[in-house]
Order: structure tokens, then sequence, then C-alpha cells
């Protein structure tokens, strides 16, 4: 029995921020492998990715080709994010049964844990299935734009009720690398080249593709 982490994300694009904090949280907490889970085009929340499905899949197949610590699984894209058995809980039971001999985890930033039970939002678009999510599984919090974990969690009666001392992993060193997917996507629609911030096989398919390019 092993662990796994599962790192969900619009990866739009993928960055080597993403693949640097993967590496980082697998060494840190001994994940046997890190699977990408790229989340649908058009969600259940009303948000949709600037990139369809087709090459945000195909840009992560190249960021992670040839390195066994990492992994890739389209579940999110098959089964429409949001919709139906599409929210976060469901994709864990998906990976629990995927993986029934591992202990998965799922990894998020400190704004996601922000905003699954925070009691300044109304209460019907919190996240849905959140104290099953919350009570059924374990997660890896990395630290985002200075946000306070452990306030967030005093925060909610929710997240305190289970914070038990194994529920949450908290990471706040290592993994200061920001690298924004929005800023690349911005950059490139400007006509800017930010090629050093992804892997060269991301970038010259971006290119070869025209993603993210206004014309």
């Amino acid at each position: 029995m092993g662990k796994i982490g599962i790192f969900g994300s619009s990866f739009d694009p993928i960055t080597d921020a993403h693949l640097f904090m993967a590496k980082t949280l697998a060494d840190l907490c001994g994940f046997r492998f890190v699977e990408f889970v790229p989340c649908c085009q058009y969600r259940g929340d009303g948000k949709v990715t600037k990139t369809s499905d087709e090459h945000r899949w195909n840009m992560i197949q190249l960021a992670i080709r040839n390195n066994p610590l990492f992994r890739a699984d389209d579940y999110e894209m098959k089964e429409r994010a949001g919709i139906g058995k599409q929210y976060t809980y469901f994709t864990m039971e998906y990976f629990k049964q995927k993986y029934p001999d591992d202990e998965v985890y799922f990894i998020m930033g400190a704004d996601l844990l922000a905003n699954i039970d925070n009691p300044e939002t109304p209460i019907h678009r919190r996240w849905k299935y959140r104290e099953e999510l919350i009570r059924e599984n374990k997660f890896v919090i990395m630290s985002h734009g200075g946000i306070d974990m452990p306030k967030v969690i005093s925060k909610s009666l929710l997240l305190r009720k289970y914070h038990d001392g194994t529920r949450f992993h908290l990471v706040d060193k290592g993994i200061a690398m920001e690298v924004s997917s929005k800023y690349i996507r911005d950059e490139i629609g400007m006509g800017r080249y930010p090629r050093y911030l992804m892997r060269d096989e991301v970038y010259d398919y971006i290119m070869k593709h025209g993603v993210y390019s206004k014309e």
C-alpha cells in the first residue's frame, strides 16, 4: 500500500509550476506518483476554460511523458465537471476505486480550502457534498497567496469538525513558485512568448496550434 496524490486543476495550460509543485509534494508526502486530473471545459458552476479539453489534455500528455512520477486521467473531462457525478466527492470515489490498495490524497491550494465551506458564501453556493468529501478523504493543502490555512480551518465548523491531525496535510514551505496559467495566456494573446515557463513540448504545441492566440 502506498500514497497517491490527485492533482485537479484546469491546467490551461499546464506549466512548470504545476510540475514543480507535483514533484515537491511527491517528495514531501511520499507519493508513489501524482495523477493530473484536468476539469471539463464546461463546468456546472458556470465557469468555462479558455481552451478545449482536447488541447489541454494533449498538453498534459506532452508535459508529463517519460516521467514515471506523473500520470493523468481524463475522468472529469469524460464525466463533465460539476454535472451529474462530476463533483470532487465523486472524483475521489472514482480514484479510491481505481487504486483500492493505496491511500489517495486530494491536492488543493489554500484558496480552494477557503472556498469549501466559507461561512461568508451563501450556503447554496458552497461545495456540493462537502461534508462527505471532508469526512471520507484526506487532503494535501498547498500555501497560496499568503492565506493563513489554520485560520481558514478555524473559521469553518465543518473543517474544524474533521481536523484531527490526519485529515489535512498543510504544506507552507518549499512550493513558493507560482506561475499563473492566466499570465501565460495573456502574454501569448498579446503576441509575447513566455517560452521558459512551461515544457518546450507544450510551448511548441501552443505555437503550432495557435492556442491562446487572439487571431
